[in-house]
């Protein structure tokens, strides 16, 4: 498709049926590949629509995994990918729990949609992740607050492959316009910030038996 931004991914994107938005996402892909910063366009069900060169640049040492891409499914990815703990620091509480939280969410307004019930099969499969979908999720938003929901504005901790960055964090930033709003999509943009040199990397989530990252229920 002439508007993807980055590498070629395994399978296609989705496309809108207006000609006029997929021109519009030409043209915006133009401007996200402007970003410096990973940035990446989202629909619904977090299928990638739109990733910038940053954001194939953090994700480029990830091995390969038949459903769990980042650049396929971004919520896959966080949850089910077994590199996903290497890149996105402090895996479970400030990506996994937030974005099963997202998850949740999404299910209560779109619970027929195919692609989310798939997503949520694949969870009841591991018992780990599931009694951390159906019980430790609850405890963590009564304990953390509803803010701790919001990606928008929140700091995260990563490890980019960039010496220049190393183990770093970044303030999420969602920045959509109503043109994407229209279509069902969003915009998410991880902000890099100046390298912190911790003593100790992040840790490592344990792989579970059918090789997603181990997610503890809280």
């Amino acid at each position: 498709m002439a508007y993807q931004a980055g590498r070629q991914r395994s399978r296609p994107r989705p496309v809108p049926e207006s000609l006029e938005a997929q021109a519009y996402l030409q043209d915006y892909a133009a401007l996200l590949d402007a970003v410096p910063f990973p940035s990446v366009v989202l629909d619904h069900r977090w299928d990638v629509v739109l990733s910038n060169a940053g954001f194939e640049t953090l994700f480029r040492g990830v091995g390969p995994h038949p459903t769990a891409m980042p650049g396929d499914n971004f919520l896959r990815f966080v949850l089910f990918h077994p590199d996903a703990s290497m890149i996105l620091g402090e895996h479970e509480s400030s990506w996994c729990l937030p974005m099963l939280a997202h998850f949740a969410a999404a299910v209560e307004r779109h619970g027929q949609d195919r692609g989310l019930q798939a997503i949520r099969r694949d969870i009841a499969q591991d018992p780990i992740m599931e009694a951390a979908y159906r019980h430790g999720l609850p405890h963590w938003i009564r304990a953390v607050g509803q803010e701790a929901l919001e990606h928008d504005g929140a700091v995260r901790p990563l490890v980019h492959p960039d010496p220049r960055w190393g183990s770093t964090d970044c303030r999420i930033v969602g920045e959509t316009p109503k043109s994407l709003q229209d279509m069902g999509y969003t915009r998410m943009t991880l902000v890099l910030r100046e390298a912190r040199h911790a003593a100790t990397g992040p840790r490592k989530a344990r792989k579970t038996r059918n090789g997603a990252a181990e997610l503890r229920a809280v």
